[in-house]
């Protein structure tokens, strides 16, 4: 038997479809107010499938984040890819990343880069993976493949191997934790240190 749809159901669908509508259009308008505070060049594709809400994707993209209209962070990365519909939503950096810290002065303070990231919404942690380096602004220079930044606590951290470069001395070890722009830090289970003679 063939059940006709009511006009309840008809409207119902056309209420979820004008929701639909209405989430695409603000992700959309959202895309490209982040863009116009970076890259002219930046694009922008938006994904649906079937009735679930858009995935959102950009290349060649640049942020800058600002805090009391002081510019705090510039972000750049190749391509971005939002992942608004798993259970713990995250925006996904498969070709890398890199994050500059300025001061007051608009100085860069510290800086991230690495060749994936990950960003998610639930705590504002970020991951980076795969050669990643941060320098601070003296000039020290942390190498490890796994590094956390919880932006929260305003902490960095790694469980794995990390080397840490100065001007005169290198340090390696497994675990490491630091205030976020890296001027502050301490390897936690030290396995060595070299000196080197920089007039060589």
């Amino acid at each position: 038997m063939k059940i006709e749809p009511t006009l309840s159901d008809i409207s119902t669908k056309i209420s979820l479809l004008l929701i639909q509508k209405k989430v695409l259009l603000f992700m959309v308008l959202t895309a490209i107010l982040f863009v116009s505070c970076g890259k002219e060049t930046a694009k922008i594709k938006i994904n649906s499938v079937g009735e679930e809400l858009p995935s959102l994707t950009a290349e060649d993209f640049e942020m800058l984040v600002s805090d009391s209209s002081v510019i705090r962070f510039k972000l750049q990365t190749p391509e971005f890819i939002r992942h608004k519909n798993e259970k713990d939503p995250y925006t996904e950096f498969p070709k890398g990343v890199k994050i500059e810290k300025y001061d007051a002065n608009m100085n860069i303070v510290s800086s991230i880069t690495c060749l994936y990231a990950k960003n998610f919404d639930s705590d504002n942690r970020w991951e980076a993976k795969n050669n990643v380096v941060a320098i601070n602004f003296k000039g020290d220079t942390l190498k490890t493949e796994y590094l956390v930044w919880d932006t929260e606590r305003q902490k960095i951290y790694s469980d794995r191997f990390v080397k840490i470069i100065q001007k005169d001395q290198v340090y390696t070890g497994i675990g490491f934790e630091s205030n976020q722009d890296f001027s502050e830090y301490h390897i936690k289970n030290l396995k060595g240190n070299m000196y080197v003679n920089v007039d060589e």
